[in-house]
């Protein structure tokens, strides 16, 4: 038996929150005109919201059982219970009258729960559409396999913390780029938050998320938004112009989320930063407007958090520079994939600053952001056990908004500056390319050398354990090749690697990845038959097949075209097989593949800062693209040459 408490906000709940909030206008006023300091008038405001919500949204307690069905309600409950004292009491006709009205009763019930599932799927909503999904297949969520207690959390908050050092902001760290980024001639405007914008950015806050230490939920900010826009533009205003963020704005509670079933060590814990809701409303006006600034300026290899940018372009992009070098004779590749120690904590502040600065960033912003990242106080839970609060100075909080693009700038500088070694970048995962000609390595081993200099220079901690090396090599008889070292530290070669969550082999066959493919899919073809144990009409099964095993079988276009035939019928297998159990034919592999490759095409070669858009080169016509000069089956299978051929089709 669980005993749940779950807040009930109704909207005429809702409706006396705002009534409230509207009659208080004056009282708000009255704390923007009692304190000039940011910090207080933040807290009392936040403060005030957190206290109206606590007495106008009751907290109810639920009662609920493992055993319980979805559709079992309460009217079944007491039938059941009158059976069961028919029974008791010997009388057989009453027994056999509420026996008949209970099996009535469970068919209506189960045919109206078929209806909410159906409607639940029918909506946009995919909350509503997994928790269906749960009910239906009985799914528990798994335990934690550590007991919580005191000492973790604490052992924890320690662990987080490790890399704070007490001269953060010291002058040994080196900010001099490897490549000088261009700087616009023209000065940006300065950020001016109107209230529209905030009203706007509450709206769009979804209510199931979970409030930050402040204690202001997402449900208050969304249905509130017109009565507290006022109040929170100024208080963001205030903040920008003053390049200060309130402090408890940067409070964090740390939610730590096991990465693997089983836990071995502390560092089997991803550390989620449970942040304030308005905090994160006001990250997203900010970092709108750093991506119109430095937009332009990122490096074109990293392809995370940028539009039009994919996970695909990266392996893609990665592939094509490794097939079109190995379409030339005498020549192999090195692969060398990096692994940081927690990447994101270990950004220094007054470092970021300096690389703001440089791609063109406004110094308010740049003071602002090393307020946002400075005296951040921050704690860990987990379940009922809470940690000490400890302050850090180092590191952006894996859960705030502009986290990843600060990241982004802060390797922006990171880059290969010799034509035969690529360096790509997907956030934190990075890989270094080298295209070696005629047994030739100085120039990758001098790219490698400077990356792990450039790491030290700016407090990125290089995993020598987890960084790996894997060498792609068709000549006939190749010598054996002398071992790559880093800090003093051999890296390990291996045959596979999963990159991305593609699986890249030595001999660039895709049999280990369609493995991975299969299985997931079997897997997932259970749901689709306990979706239709529910008979389910045709159209919702086609609507989940196509969101849950066929994003599965065409999870990338960078594989397929190079796939052999008995893979492909493997796959096509498990597309035969939802067809059995859905009822209706489903289109093919080829034809999803060739659409999606064709889309994908569409997209590039209408993006000119993409980095694969000189590969797609119009004839002098005008109307077709110039065919890529391929040597060898394996490039011409691959994605971009299959791309051209399709488009110019």
């Amino acid at each position: 038996m669980n005993q749940t408490a779950i807040g009930k906000p109704q909207s005429c709940l809702w409706d006396r929150m705002i009534c409230i909030l509207y009659c208080c206008g004056t009282v708000i006023q009255f704390f923007e005109a009692a304190t000039t300091d940011l910090d207080e008038l933040t807290e009392t405001v936040t403060s005030y919201i957190s206290f109206c919500e606590d007495i106008c949204i009751p907290t109810r307690t639920y009662l609920t059982f493992n055993n319980d069905k979805p559709w079992f309600t309460a009217k079944l409950r007491h039938l059941r219970q009158a059976k069961e004292d028919a029974y008791r009491n010997g009388d057989r006709v009453l027994y056999n009258q509420v026996r008949n009205t209970l099996n009535k009763e469970i068919r209506a019930a189960k045919i109206t729960y078929a209806k909410k599932l159906e409607d639940q799927f029918t909506s946009n909503d995919s909350t509503s559409v997994w928790s269906g999904l749960r009910a239906i297949t009985n799914y528990k969520t798994p335990s934690s396999c550590t007991e919580a207690n005191q000492r973790l959390v604490n052992d924890l908050n320690e662990f987080y913390c490790r890399f704070e050092t007490p001269n953060t902001h010291s002058d040994h760290l080196s900010t001099q780029p490897l490549t000088p980024p261009a700087i616009p001639l023209s000065t940006p405007p300065a950020l001016q938050i109107c209230e529209d914008d905030v009203r706007q950015v509450f709206r769009k806050n979804k209510r199931r998320k979970a409030p930050g230490p402040d204690g202001v939920t997402p449900a208050c900010l969304k249905t509130c938004a017109d009565q507290l826009a006022p109040i929170f533009s100024q208080i963001f205003n205030r903040s920008l112009e003053l390049c200060e963020v309130p402090s408890c704005f940067k409070r964090s509670t740390i939610i730590p989320i096991p990465k693997k079933p089983k836990i071995t060590g502390l560092n089997d814990y991803r550390p989620v930063a449970l942040t304030s809701v308005v905090m994160k409303s006001f990250e997203k006006l900010v970092l709108a407007y750093l991506k119109d600034i430095t937009g332009p300026l990122l490096d074109p290899l990293q392809f995370a958090y940028q539009a039009n940018r994919s996970v695909d372009d990266a392996i893609n992009m990665g592939l094509h520079f490794i097939l079109q070098h190995l379409d030339k004779t005498g020549t192999y590749v090195r692969i060398l994939f990096v692994d940081f120690s927690s990447a994101f904590n270990t950004i220094i502040p007054t470092v970021l600053q300096t690389k703001l600065t440089q791609v063109s960033v406004p110094s308010s912003i740049c003071q602002w952001i090393t307020s946002f990242l400075t005296d951040r106080q921050q704690l860990v839970r987990l379940g009922k056990f809470m940690s000490n609060s400890c302050s850090t100075n180092t590191g952006a909080p894996q859960g705030c908004v502009l986290s990843s693009l600060l990241f982004s700038l802060y390797t922006n500088d990171c880059t290969s500056k010799d034509p035969f070694v690529k360096l790509l970048k997907f956030a934190d995962d990075t890989t270094l390319i080298g295209l070696i000609q005629d047994g030739d390595e100085s120039a990758y081993r001098q790219e490698v050398e400077q990356l792990a200099v450039w790491c030290s220079l700016n407090n990125l901690k290089l995993n020598t354990l987890k960084t790996v090396e894997m060498i792609v090599d068709f000549r006939r008889n190749p010598p054996a090749l002398p071992p790559l070292t880093i800090m003093n530290s051999t890296v390990a070669a291996v045959e596979s690697f999963r990159f991305l969550g593609t699986t890249i082999s030595q001999d660039l066959k895709w049999d280990n990845h369609i493995d991975s493919i299969v299985k997931k899919a079997q897997q997932r073809l259970y749901f689709l038959r306990q979706l239709r144990k529910f008979n389910l009409p045709q159209e919702l099964l086609k609507q989940f097949y196509s969101a849950v095993i066929e994003s599965v079988l065409c999870t990338s276009t960078v594989w397929f075209g190079s796939a052999t035939k008995s893979d492909i019928r493997r796959l096509q297998r498990m597309v035969r097989t939802a067809e059995r159990i859905i009822g209706t034919p489903l289109p093919t592999l080829q034809e999803l593949y060739t659409s999606r490759v064709r889309k994908r095409a569409q997209k590039i070669t209408l993006d000119p800062s993409h980095p694969s858009y000189p590969i797609f080169e119009l004839l002098p016509s005008g109307r077709r693209f110039r065919a890529a000069n391929t040597r060898t089956v394996r490039h011409k299978n691959s994605f971009f040459p299959q791309a051209i051929y399709l488009m110019n089709s």
